[in-house]
């Protein structure tokens, strides 16, 4: 099989729009309908919408408490969009982050979900999150195991990462594959 990687000279929001037709491009081929977006104030996960109609759209957001106690990143009418459209979004723990953060915030150690990040960021932050937020919406029973789905996250605000990937729990998280990379950053 052969098949095409685009790789984008920066990284950030910019690519976003691209970064979808590419991912809604290969999910029609593969006849995929579930896809998995990261989105932390929901401007992602607005477009995203409007791009995937038709397939089963879930949107990951940042935990809330993620960078001010009791707060919640992801804009309300965002949020509202998304579900008029039939979205879904999930809000829970960072699957590789959660307990590690803490360990590192009071014991000023890494433990072993920072240091599986740090290395799936060797291929990209996209790459990273891609994989993470599978594994969360696998979690949440939003995804299924023994089906291909695409996923799309970006390095910062906006998306510029797109893979198609079959997701794992996360007590079962190197059974994740990344099957084809759709496009990243070249970092």
């Amino acid at each position: 099989m052969e098949a095409k990687t685009l790789y984008f000279e920066k990284a950030g929001i910019e690519n976003t729009e691209t970064t979808l037709k590419i991912a809604k491009k290969r999910a029609e081929e593969l006849g995929i309908k579930t896809v998995v977006i990261a989105s932390t104030v929901g401007d992602t996960a607005v477009k995203a919408m409007d791009v995937f109609k038709g397939c089963k759209v879930i949107v990951v957001t940042h935990v809330a408490g993620m960078r001010q106690p009791d707060t919640q990143e992801f804009d309300e009418e965002n949020r509202k969009i998304v579900e008029s459209k039939g979205g879904t979004i999930l809000t829970t723990t960072h699957a590789l982050g959660g307990l590690s953060r803490a360990m590192r915030s009071r014991y000023n150690t890494f433990v072993l979900g920072e240091v599986i990040a740090d290395a799936l960021r060797i291929f990209g932050q996209g790459i990273k999150v891609v994989c993470e937020i599978t594994a969360m919406a696998a979690d949440g029973g939003l995804v299924r195991t023994d089906e291909d789905i695409i996923a799309v996250a970006g390095s910062g605000r906006g998306a510029d990462t797109a893979v198609v990937l079959r997701p794992a729990n996360t007590h079962d998280f190197f059974d994740l594959k990344v099957r084809e990379i759709l496009c990243k950053p070249r970092l």
